[in-house]
């Protein structure tokens, strides 16, 4: 039988330490955790637990990516369930309060990165207010020409933005100053998941009578064209990525809040592994892929500071061997 150093032309590797920055296939023995362990790729994507909202909320808006995320705005918390005018940053681990938008709201549109977002629309009640942030403060800049809120959003950051539906089937795109009316959704809906950039977006599920939906819709800078259906009607989720690699997740099915998780390839949906806890109204980052995906917040019912964080199919992982 062939030995490990025949076979990869080096010895097993004894540290004190794992390596900071180990390759696929690469083995090594743990001296201070006596743990024989070895690098290798992901074969499925999974969720995992992050640091935690420092206040739970439904309805709270997001962008940036899972290691520098922003969390905007939001209901819940008191004996009426208020709006919530708080901003979070996610740094990879843990969330820190910084400047307030300047109106509270929830069931907004959010996108763009943790230092250049657009927060657009919502319920305040129902408006079209719009605030720019630059890493430190929010701005109030030109409205949305359609009061709405539920609606969806992409976007690069906050100089090009997408507003997508609302209980309407309106589409508005934003050029770093003033939104303009463009062509509009097939089927006007609310509650949507949603992702891509201003040229480039997907718009999955939502409410629309006679209730859930499935319908996925793709934006290619002009019109909006019906494409292949999630496998689960949805509504209140959230969605992260690119119109060709995004991930939809969480939100109420009929009858049921779900945790379910679906990937987006550009052509058609697949079911992933769940969110940690069910939840719907939940926040997420607007990411760049599907890899940077970030899910937080939301109701389960009852409010939910839980944070998780998407590690996609193929990505670096550290294992432990066991003799079972």
């Amino acid at each position: 039988m062939a030995t490990y150093k025949e076979i990869k032309g080096t010895q097993i590797e004894v540290l004190a330490s794992d390596p900071s920055n180990p390759v696929e296939g690469q083995v090594w023995y743990n001296t201070t955790s006596n743990e024989l362990k070895g690098q290798a790729a992901t074969t499925v994507g999974a969720w995992a637990t992050g640091g935690a909202l420092n206040t739970a909320r439904q309805g709270v808006r997001g962008s940036g990516i899972k290691t520098a995320a922003l969390a905007v705005g939001g209901q819940g918390g008191g004996p009426t369930n208020q709006l919530q005018q708080i901003t979070e940053l996610y740094n990879g681990s843990s969330w820190t309060e910084v400047n307030n938008p300047n109106l509270a709201r929830s069931f907004a549109g959010a996108t763009g990165t943790q230092t250049s977002t657009l927060y657009f629309g919502g319920a305040s009640p129902n408006t079209a207010a719009t605030e720019s942030w630059n890493g430190t403060n929010w701005t109030t800049v030109n409205s949305l020409n359609t009061a709405r809120n539920g609606l969806g959003a992409a976007g690069v950051d906050n100089t090009s933005a997408l507003a997508i539906g609302g209980s309407t089937n309106v589409t508005e795109a934003w050029n770093g100053t003033n939104w303009t009316e463009v062509n509009d959704l097939n089927t006007a809906r609310t509650g949507m998941a949603s992702m891509g950039i201003k040229d480039a977006a997907l718009a999955a599920g939502g409410e629309a009578p006679p209730g859930k939906q499935t319908v996925t819709e793709v934006w290619n800078g002009t019109n909006w064209t019906e494409v292949n259906n999630l496998n689960a009607a949805v509504s209140t989720g959230a969605g992260s990525g690119l119109s060709t690699d995004g991930l939809a997740f969480g939100g109420e099915g009929p009858g049921s809040v779900v945790a379910n998780t679906e990937l987006w390839n550009g052509s058609s949906w697949s079911e992933q592994n769940n969110l940690s806890a069910v939840r719907r109204q939940l926040g997420s980052s607007t990411g760049t892929a599907s890899s940077s995906s970030l899910a937080f917040g939301g109701e389960t019912p009852g409010l939910s500071t839980v944070t998780d964080e998407w590690t996609g199919a193929g990505a670096s992982v550290t294992r432990t061997f066991t003799d079972s």
